[in-house]
């Protein structure tokens, strides 16, 4: 591992000033604009330098005027925990394969920023990080890093060989050849849902096609460790087919037996028997492998990432 720098750049939140914040003191507008934080609290702020206007430091009592940009530049927010950590598998002067854990998302997002993968390499190889592919911050696995804009512009044309594992419930039949279509689940509160089906409903909309071939890889107390090649690579694609087929993912809060625990989730509100219920902290899928054709030497580049050892089905214990 690398040893840490400066970070080039940094979350940033941006406003710009409308009529209604015309003339007013600094302070007090970024007081009426985020009311999470008091307008002492914020006159301390910008005297620490974490607020520019126009792109340049000011004082707390400052007039704003129409069209004025505010930055928020943040160096105190608290981020949830996440596992700090990641592995080389693969790595040259074009390219990298990222083992990533089960609890830590790629790129910033919501409360997330220090706490991703992406600072992590940008902190440790600069900020020239370039994702090909990408998971979902409960997958763990591989994920390929570019380091050059024209390196990741040839991957992301290329079609690349990957391969997941899965820990679903129940006895997995021995090959199942999934081919149908994703689109919005209508039946779900959960915007961002979808459904699998061999056929595709009528009135279903944000239809894609989707084929992934899965074979059961082992079996052990009512679990099975399944094997997922992916064909095309849509969004939710395995979880969402692995549900339709009746053997969700272990751990699946949005594609398990029951989506409320997604929202309970979200609004930090699990309890102790949900949590014993999942089994797991996370979903219990895995990047694989990935194959690739190498976008400088043309030769073909294939890494593998051993299964986790808490998706082994030996490893899990059915509730009651």
């Amino acid at each position: 591992m690398r040893n840490r720098g400066i970070i080039p750049g940094g979350r940033v939140a941006r406003t710009s000033v409308t009529w209604d914040g015309a003339g007013m003191p600094l302070a007090g507008f970024l007081a009426m604009r985020f009311p999470y934080r008091g307008i002492d609290e914020w006159r301390e702020a910008i005297g620490n330098g974490l607020i520019t206007v126009n792109g340049a430091a000011t004082e707390p009592d400052r007039a704003l005027q129409i069209n004025d940009i505010v930055e928020y530049h943040p160096d105190d927010i608290e981020e949830p925990p996440a596992e700090l950590s990641y592995r080389i598998l693969y790595e040259d002067d074009t390219v990298m394969a990222v083992e990533k854990p089960g609890n830590l998302c790629v790129h910033p997002a919501g409360p997330f920023f220090k706490h991703t993968l992406w600072h992590l390499l940008v902190s440790d190889f600069g900020k020239d990080i370039h994702f090909v592919n990408r998971l979902d911050r409960e997958t763990s696995g591989l994920l390929i890093v570019a380091k050059t804009r024209q390196a990741a512009a040839k991957l992301g044309k290329q079609h690349m060989d990957r391969v997941y594992l899965a820990t679903v419930h129940g006895a997995f039949p021995g090959r199942v050849e999934a081919a149908g279509f994703l689109f919005k689940d209508l039946e779900s509160p959960i915007r961002k849902k979808r459904r699998f089906a061999f056929f595709v409903p009528n009135g279903s909309v944000d239809i894609e096609s989707a084929r992934t071939i899965f074979s059961r890889e082992s079996e052990s107390g009512g679990f099975s460790l399944v094997r997922a090649e992916l064909d095309t690579g849509r969004m939710h694609q395995i979880r969402a087919t692995l549900l339709a087929l009746g053997h969700p993912v272990v751990g699946d809060k949005l594609y398990g037996f029951d989506e409320s625990l997604y929202f309970r989730m979200k609004n930090d509100e699990l309890t102790d028997e949900d949590r014993q219920n999942l089994l797991l902290p996370r979903q219990a899928l895995h990047s694989h492998f990935i194959g690739f054709v190498h976008p400088v030497s043309g030769e073909r580049v294939e890494v593998t990432s051993p299964v986790p050892k808490e998706m082994t089905p030996g490893f899990l214990v059915p509730r009651n």
